[in-house]
């Protein structure tokens, strides 16, 4: 069987938007499904621990420590879209380069999600995509990071966004994944 998974999508309409991300972590979730729907709960209770001594200790209000991260994108208080990326450490990492793209650089939506990603794991290693540019990778070298490129485009994450641009919605889908960006 599968290890688990993640899926994450994005949906909205004239009024509301939504952020969704489930993930079953390992195997079938916490094998407990919602009746009648066929989806399985998540188990990511699982990474909790006992020790008083850990951060992630079992105790009141607390969640554990986990990448389920559905993002949402707001200026003056004012909803401009949901967006997001799966896949595990990457997903803050993916996040913080698609507004960067776009608020930076000022790419559009699709464009944010189709530039060349890095990850970085542990240590100094800075893992690179085939794409990016080897100037790039020699200036983190010089600074002492440890470069590896790497051609696995899901090693760097799977995202999607929706956001409103006056009127209309603009939808992005990653290039990296099986995902598709559609109006209805």
């Amino acid at each position: 069987l599968p290890k688990g998974g993640t899926v994450y999508l994005v949906a909205a309409d004239g009024e509301l938007m939504v952020s969704l991300i489930q993930s079953n972590y390992e195997g079938f979730g916490s094998g407990v499904l919602i009746p009648d729907t066929g989806i399985a709960l998540h188990n990511r209770g699982a990474g909790f621990v006992l020790s008083s001594q850990h951060p992630n200790q079992y105790a009141p209000s607390k969640r554990p420590f986990h990448t389920i991260i559905p993002g949402f994108l707001t200026r003056d208080g004012q909803p401009l879209g949901p967006f997001g990326v799966m896949g595990a450490p990457m997903q803050p990492q993916g996040h913080l380069q698609m507004v960067v793209n776009m608020v930076d650089y000022g790419m559009n939506p699709q464009a944010a999600l189709d530039a060349p990603r890095w990850r970085f794991i542990e240590n100094t290693t800075v893992f690179l995509e085939q794409t990016v540019p080897r100037l790039i990778g020699n200036g983190l070298a010089d600074r002492g990071h440890t470069i590896q490129v790497k051609s696995g485009g899901e090693f760097f994450g799977k995202g999607q966004m929706i956001l409103r641009h006056g009127d209309a919605l603009v939808a992005a889908s990653e290039p990296r994944a099986d995902g598709q960006a559609i109006a209805l």
